[in-house]
């Protein structure tokens, strides 16, 4: 089995552009990678024995009231190997060490994903809140 190193570490702008791309999320631009990446408040990259990242996860937020759980995905070659979990448990760390008892953290998870965020204590906010989004497209 192969070993996977997970790190609190800086995501370089071409490496997470790669994953999101190559797990099959929305894609980003380069404007849009650096902005966002400066404006972390923690990040997660996954090594494998060949120091190759392949899979990465996010919080965004303010740190203090509000954070949200972002880009976790992991390469569709590395998939069912626990690297979700790994990434998971990362992030679940940096909240439980770093951040303030009433920080509200939440996210979106996209289909069987919920079953992986369940383990880790997120529950579905649904009746008291729906989940809303609007994303700006190019004009």
């Amino acid at each position: 089995m192969t070993n996977y190193n997970a790190l609190y570490k800086k995501i370089p702008v071409e490496t997470y552009l790669r994953l999101r791309k190559e797990s099959g999320l929305s894609p980003k631009t380069e404007k849009a990678a650096n902005i966002g990446l400066k404006n972390s408040v923690c990040e997660v990259l996954v090594l494998n024995q060949e120091q190759q990242a392949v899979g990465m996860g996010r919080m965004i937020g303010d740190g203090g009231c509000h954070c949200q759980i972002t880009d976790v995905c992991v390469l569709p070659e590395f998939q069912g190997h626990g690297i979700g979990r790994i990434i998971m448990e990362k992030l679940k760390h940096f909240i439980d060490h770093e951040l303030p008892d009433s920080c509200y953290i939440s996210l979106i998870a996209d289909g069987d994903a919920v079953h992986l965020y369940e383990k880790f204590g997120f529950q579905t906010t649904l009746p008291k809140s729906t989940g809303m989004a609007y994303q700006k497209k190019a004009e």
